[in-house]
């Protein structure tokens, strides 16, 4: 747990970060990029002045603040072009941690010295990130290998500046409807769950061998396994892949060679990822995402994966077959189905909203990046109506969106929809097998034996309270507590109508009896009368305009 110097530190940290980028060219692109705030055609609205700067003050706040920025490099729907190159730098450059400091973890992780476990360890990182740097090795049977080491201190540094955000959203959600309605103390949640698993090497490498086993019929794809007694919670060793980032393909390959093979088994293989596997790689930007020499494409670092139920893969298998026939409707209904709302949401703008983006997003090919960015605006829209969608589509968006990036890279004229539309036939057909299989049939069994076991003894139940006359059905129709407080009202008002009409009638009667006390040349008492039922009247005509008024706008 932080001391209060370390979270007044944090928190200073934070705060003057937030000062000095609150009123700038990035902050309020962003805002209106979410907010879908149009932009001049030349976007000169914007200055972009020193967008290095804000790369360099991500890396001085720390490695947290550096994996946000990695994030936020594959956002161009929020972040302006002018920012991306420097944030995309925060994938690779960051500082190197020192040799000294590597040789120490690694020989205290696998329990030996490195030369003797290693035939050679080259001493110059091949790439260092926010979380571990990674070295090229070869191990004493001649295999080359990639050994990724964790920065120290960097779980203990995470845990206080995520404690840090969870604080700041919590306050934000509390007392910022924007805050609320995009709910984003759920998608720090997210990121959290993410980001802790990520510091974990030990579930890093069981993703790798999950993801490899799940990618064996696609030959062109290929996952690094890791390398057992290599490998511990901070020390990751890995096949060694040699091929370069997909974003630094030069113009000429591409050219002159057809990568359309190449692609059409990528989106084949997220959407087995997606839909039937429900284990997926979450970070595919193009740092993770290589193009070996052979041309295959190796899926790396597996610390992000997102992993979506049985039901919500069948959800977007559902809303993925929609969107790929351009059917606004059923889009609308399928996210609805997925999602929690009350009787506040906007169903019907949202229905018109979700049907104007699906129409249009057809006809866009993969330079324009529309696929992954139509799901963040369909999650945008869904908050702005009152509808919360599961965090998971958002992520299925960032999926999508850093696939558009690379199919726009390797084929700009590429349709990813319609390779969408002939994949989801085929996944919609290997979901009926998967339903037809035989543990399926037993767990339905068990269902209907458990049925036929309590049924004999529930009929019982039910001829015995209806012979006795004890049978009742409780139906929830309408509000008995409101129902109750009309009658009431109702009879309160008409017995205080009964006290004025007993007043006037009394006082009348009593206008004909002679008194010495008078009021204004009348009978004092039969005066006071008048004028207690006239206050008591006028108040329940008062009472009645204001309270009635208030009650029906409360319905």
């Amino acid at each position: 747990m932080a001391t209060i110097p370390e979270k007044f530190n944090t928190y200073s940290k934070f705060i003057s970060f937030i000062l000095k980028y609150w009123n700038s060219d990035v902050f309020k692109a962003a805002a209106d990029n979410a907010l879908n705030s149009e932009q001049t055609s030349d976007d000169t609205e914007y200055q972009y002045q020193k967008p290095e700067e804000l790369a360099e003050d991500l890396k001085k706040m720390g490695p947290t603040y550096v994996k946000l920025g990695q994030l936020l490099s594959t956002r161009p729907d929020l972040i302006p072009e002018a920012y991306l190159e420097a944030l995309e730098a925060l994938q690779d450059h960051v500082d190197e941690i020192p040799y000294s400091e590597i040789q120490k973890i690694v020989e205290e992780e696998i329990g030996q010295r490195i030369s003797k476990a290693f035939e050679s360890f080259e001493i110059e990182p091949v790439a260092s990130a926010s979380i571990g740097q990674v070295h090229r090795a070869v191990l004493r049977s001649g295999k080359e290998v990639a050994v990724k080491i964790q920065r120290p201190g960097v779980r203990k540094n995470f845990i206080e500046d995520l404690d840090t955000l969870k604080e700041l959203t919590d306050f934000a959600v509390k007392h910022n409807n924007t805050a609320k309605k995009y709910a984003v103390d759920d998608i720090l949640d997210e990121l959290r769950f993410i980001l802790l698993n990520e510091l974990d090497y030990v579930k890093e490498a069981e993703n790798l061998v999950t993801l490899g086993r799940n990618m064996e019929k696609y030959p062109r794809i290929i996952v690094p396994q890791p390398i057992a007694g290599y490998s511990t919670s901070k020390v990751l060793t890995m096949e060694y892949i040699d091929g370069q980032k997909i974003t630094g393909i030069s113009p000429i390959s591409r050219i002159e060679t057809n990568y359309r093979p190449l692609i059409d088994d990528l989106v084949a293989c997220y959407l087995k990822q997606v839909v039937l596997d429900g284990f997926a790689h979450a970070d595919p930007h193009p740092g993770n995402v290589h193009l070996t020499k052979d041309h295959k494409i190796a899926l790396m670092d597996l610390g992000m994966v997102a992993k979506f139920g049985p039901e919500l893969r069948e959800n977007i298998l559902k809303l993925l077959i929609a969107i790929s026939k351009y059917n606004g409707d059923e889009t609308s209904e399928e996210l609805l189905k997925m999602s929690e709302y009350d009787k506040t949401a906007d169903l019907s703008n949202f229905r018109k909203s979700i049907n104007r983006l699906v129409l249009d997003s057809q006809n866009k090919t993969a330079k324009d990046m529309q696929t992954g960015r139509l799901l963040i605006q369909m999650n945008k829209t869904a908050a702005e109506k009152g509808i919360k969608l599961p965090v998971e589509l958002n992520i299925l968006g960032k999926i999508l969106m850093n696939m558009d990036q690379i199919v726009a890279v390797l084929t700009p004229e590429y349709d990813l929809q319609r390779a969408i539309e002939r994949n989801v036939e085929k996944m919609m057909q290997k979901k009926i097998m998967q339903e037809l299989k035989p543990h399926n049939f037993f767990a339905e069994a068990l269902e209907a034996k458990k049925l036929a076991e309590k049924l004999p003894q529930r009929l019982n139940i039910i001829t015995e309270k209806l012979a006795n006359n004890e049978f009742e059905l409780k139906i929830d129709a309408i509000d008995e507590q409101r129902l109750t407080d009309g009658f009431q009202k109702v009879a309160n008002r008409i017995s205080i109508g009964l006290i004025v009409a007993s007043l006037i009638i009394g006082a009348a009667l009593l206008m004909r009896i002679p008194s010495s006390f008078t009021i204004l040349g009348y009978p004092g008492v039969a005066m006071i009368f008048f004028c207690a039922a006239a206050i008591i009247g006028l108040w329940m005509v008062l009472r009645m305009m204001m309270k009635d008024e208030d009650f029906k706008l409360k319905k």
